[in-house]
Parts: structure tokens; C-alpha cells; sequence
């Protein structure tokens, strides 16, 4: 089992910055691919960025060029860095990871941080 603690988020006025950033509970020895959701209210969850195992990141076209997703593998830990933030960002923020060990895999999400664009 992985728990994932998320920090970071809040409050900003368009145009500001925010970062997050998740953080599993013990070692990650296998490959595990990773990825940043958002929700709003009565929507489904929708895929922010991902991170391949080769550290291949892909952007929805919402966020391409404001947000940049990353990953420490010391670490075992993920982050998303988010500029230029826009009052439609606004969401609960969810990072999850996908662990794969050989043809299984196993999913793990983070509690979710609340991210608030406002003038």
C-alpha cells in the first residue's frame, strides 16, 4: 500500500501562481507512472498532466504552457507547478500514481488540495 500527502494550493488572483505537491508514504520500487487530476463541482475528474515511466509528460490542452508537472524519484514524490492561473482552474486538485509490477498495477490517489483562482 502507497499513501499519497499532497500539500500546496489555496487561494490567488488571476494571473498568480500556485504550486503542489505529493509525496508517497514509503519507497517506490517499481516503475509507476503519475498523473495530476482536477474536479469542480458536479464534473467528472479530468487529466491535468501525465508522467510516464520515462518521465514523458503530457499536458492537457487546458494547461499546456502555464502548468509543468515533475517528478524526484528520490523522493517519491510528484509535483505540479501551475502559472498563470485562470479563474476556470479553479478545482480540487488530485495526484495519483499507477505502481505496475509486471502485468498488474495498482492505483493510489492523494486526499485532493483545493486550488481557488479570484479576484
Amino acid at each position: 500500500q502507497v499513501q499519497l500527502a499532497q500539500s500546496g494550493g489555496g487561494t490567488v488572483h488571476p494571473g498568480g501562481s500556485l504550486s503542489l505537491s505529493c509525496e508517497a508514504s514509503r519507497n517506490i520500487y517499481d516503475d509507476y507512472t503519475a498523473a495530476w487530476y482536477r474536479q469542480t463541482p458536479g464534473n467528472t475528474r479530468e487529466v491535468v498532466a501525465r508522467i510516464s515511466t520515462y518521465d514523458i509528460i503530457n499536458y492537457s490542452d487546458a494547461v499546456k504552457g502555464r502548468f509543468a508537472a515533475s517528478r524526484n524519484r528520490a523522493k517519491n514524490a510528484i509535483y505540479l507547478q501551475m502559472n498563470s492561473l485562470k479563474p476556470e482552474d479553479t478545482a480540487v486538485y488530485y495526484c495519483q500514481i499507477k505502481v505496475i509490477r509486471g502485468l498488474e498495477s495498482n492505483e493510489y490517489w492523494g486526499q485532493g488540495t483545493q486550488v481557488t483562482v479570484s479576484s
